[in-house]
């Protein structure tokens, strides 16, 4: 009987005592250090080229990118905007790769698969730290983007000028700065899901990295073809545009809540083929 007991007693690890060891693991790892480093150099490189330069009375910068000229509240929309595009995506999809893919390749991962954890709660360990960095990132770029535009491309003080010409007060900027962060975490999260997925299939983080940003490239090309725009609804990189719909005024929500949606379906099934081949694998 008490040896029954202590039995069950080591298949039920403490799950907090698991999340923590898992993010201590995340945050301490170089390469997620360097990635977080990277991403707050885009909001900076933008502010101090717009300053530099003159912003769109010389002349220079593209559609948003000239927007920020004076208004520096806008920043950390299009740097989050522009870091979407390619960075964003690159840290959590090497998240997701080094959660499974990674650990199989260093063999670790034979260790926690034969230790009392349980699958499920693996597969949520590993969940979380794709979270976090996910989370992290995007308070990088918008952190940074929000002292880089007060600071260096500065503006009417506690304004926001949306690109309808109206004027917004310093709460409801901060509360769309707020809103297009939120978004831009649940758009990465299936980015996350989807490398978590083909993590489980592979021994190999490169080939993770490969199929993630490959296939976000190739969604990007489909999407710019007219005559698929049938696919359009299923394309995950069809609404990554969507976040910039904060700097209109009225607020359109039909992108956001579509995009939302679609990412939210992705999560899903991504973290169920996650489950699945966990609960399949063997040591």
């Amino acid at each position: 009987m008490t040896t029954s007991t202590a039995a069950a007693t080591r298949t039920t690890a403490p799950l907090g005592r698991l999340l923590g060891a898992e993010l201590r693991w995340v945050l301490r790892r170089p390469r997620t250090l360097v990635v977080l480093g990277l991403l707050g150099l885009v909001p900076l490189a933008i502010a101090i080229g717009i300053a530099t330069t003159g912003g769109p009375s010389a002349g220079r910068g593209p559609g948003l990118v000239a927007q920020v000229a004076g208004n520096g509240f806008v920043l950390p929309v299009v740097a989050l905007g522009l870091s979407l595009a390619l960075l964003l995506p690159l840290a959590v999809a090497s998240a997701g790769a080094d959660a499974i893919a990674g650990e199989a390749a260093t063999g670790t991962l034979r260790g926690l698969l034969l230790a009392p954890v349980g699958r499920l709660r693996l597969v949520v360990m590993k969940s979380a730290g794709v979270v976090t960095v996910a989370v992290l990132a995007v308070l990088v770029v918008a952190v940074v983007g929000m002292v880089a535009g007060t600071v260096v491309v500065g503006g009417a003080q506690g304004t926001l000028v949306t690109l309808s010409g109206t004027t917004l007060g310093v709460g409801e900027a901060l509360g769309r700065i707020g809103l297009v962060a939120v978004w831009t975490v649940g758009q990465l999260l299936a980015v996350g899901a989807v490398a978590l997925a083909i993590s489980t299939l592979t021994e190999h983080p490169l080939v993770v990295l490969a199929c993630v940003l490959g296939g976000l490239i190739v969604f990007g090309v489909l999407s710019a073809i007219p005559s698929l725009d049938w696919l359009q609804p299923v394309l995950l990189t069809t609404g990554f545009s969507a976040g910039t719909d904060v700097l209109r005024d009225p607020m359109p929500l039909d992108g956001l809540g579509s995009s939302t949606v679609r990412a939210l379906v992705y999560v899903v099934l991504g973290l169920a083929v996650t489950a699945w081949r966990m609960r399949r694998r063997d040591a």
